[in-house]
């Protein structure tokens, strides 16, 4: 780019942006100098690091896996497919607790009420795969892909930042989809096609959730049910505490501090949850658990090196800049319109999907293409 001259106006500024080469001296200098912090001051490193910590503290007391049983336990034989189904989509807040707890369970309930278990085996995995970005909830993925987002942004607008519940809309209508969809594959398709279960193995008895775990949740709840109130007294009244300086709550601490409220809120439910069934007896059971759940961030340290390093020589070679001002330029000459933009970027990403499919990997590729060219399109 910068041997063939390419260059454009910014937008925002209306200054002229040229390619910075950096194979130049100044360029490999600049690469090596700052290495590290492009590393260490990524956005989604930090995000996803501490959002883990409290997660991992619920994952490992087993809050959320009984939790989740306790949906399924509990739930009516007439809407048994239904919630096999919305259980998996919701156990991926929990990383692959979905796989191990939520996939042989439906198995189980399915074979214990007369019906074929891989039907209930194929219902769940529809909903844990199907569905894995999906949720009610936030989980470890939003936190990561908005951390992406907004390193993509700053492309652009170097104070712009993505939330983590960004994305929050589509992903719970998109619960609600996959379950009544997946539900009505289970049952249209699926099942009648396995026809009757004619194996040898006996049906086995569901373990109801124990009274340890009953006084668990009900601990659990009786602390959510704390936050909940703290959240809104801090929030309701004009002058709350947790209103921004401008008195909204659009810009207040509780959404821009989003992290770490999930930090502080899932890792307390979790510890009251542990000690109440006795999975935590001392402070380092807890400890363990935030480090478990880091083990399986290490593939991510090595992702997130990487992309780190992509998408600053992506903004220090003003590279980003100009193929979205051109991008941009080539959409509006086309004149295609909002829908069909994001219809055919949905079906690209679709396309992207067979061949690469780590959520967290092909957003560090399109992210920083992609958000510029929407944003100078007038797109948030």
């Amino acid at each position: 780019g910068a041997w063939l001259g390419w260059s454009g106006i910014h937008p925002g500024t209306g200054e002229s942006v040229d390619v910075v080469n950096l194979l130049s001296r100044h360029g490999l200098h600049r690469i090596l100098l700052e290495m590290i912090d492009s590393y260490t001051g990524f956005a989604p490193l930090g995000i996803v690091m501490v959002a883990m910590l409290g997660i991992g503290v619920a994952e490992s007391s087993g809050l959320i896996g009984t939790g989740v049983k306790a949906l399924l336990v509990k739930a009516p034989r007439s809407i048994i497919t239904l919630m096999v189904v919305f259980t998996g989509v919701l156990s991926n807040m929990a990383s692959d607790i979905g796989y191990i707890l939520i996939i042989p369970l439906a198995g189980t309930i399915f074979h214990s009420l007369g019906r074929h278990p891989l039907a209930g085996m194929a219902a769940a995995f529809a909903g844990v795969s199907g569905g894995f970005s999906a949720n009610l909830l936030i989980g470890t993925i939003d936190p990561l892909l908005a951390g992406l987002s907004t390193e993509a942004a700053n492309i652009i607008d170097p104070g712009y930042y993505v939330m983590p519940t960004a994305n929050y809309y589509f992903m719970a209508v998109s619960t609600f989809l996959i379950t009544f969809l997946g539900a009505w594959v289970t049952n249209r398709w699926v099942e009648p096609r396995l026809g009757k279960y004619r194996g040898e193995v006996a049906p086995e008895e569901i373990n109801p959730l124990t009274d340890a775990e009953r006084k668990g949740l009900r601990n659990t709840g009786i602390a959510a049910l704390l936050w909940g109130g703290l959240i809104l007294a801090g929030i309701l009244p004009e002058n709350g505490l947790l209103r921004g300086a401008d008195g909204t709550i659009l810009h207040s601490p509780l959404l821009k501090g989003f992290i770490a409220f999930l930090f502080l809120s899932a890792s307390s439910l979790g510890v009251v949850y542990g000690y109440t069934v006795g999975v935590f007896r001392k402070s380092g059971d807890v400890i363990d658990g935030m480090s478990n759940s880091f083990k399986s961030l290490v593939s991510f340290l090595v992702l997130v090196f990487f992309a780190a390093q992509f998408v600053a020589w992506f903004q220090w070679s003003n590279l980003g800049v100009l193929l979205a001002i051109n991008g941009a330029d080539i959409l509006q000459s086309l004149n295609i319109g909002l829908i069909p933009l994001v219809i055919l970027f949905i079906l690209f990403s679709g396309f992207i999907n067979l061949f690469m499919g780590s959520a967290s990997a092909k957003w560090a590729i399109m992210g920083p293409i992609f958000i510029p060219i929407f944003m100078l399109l007038g797109y948030s």
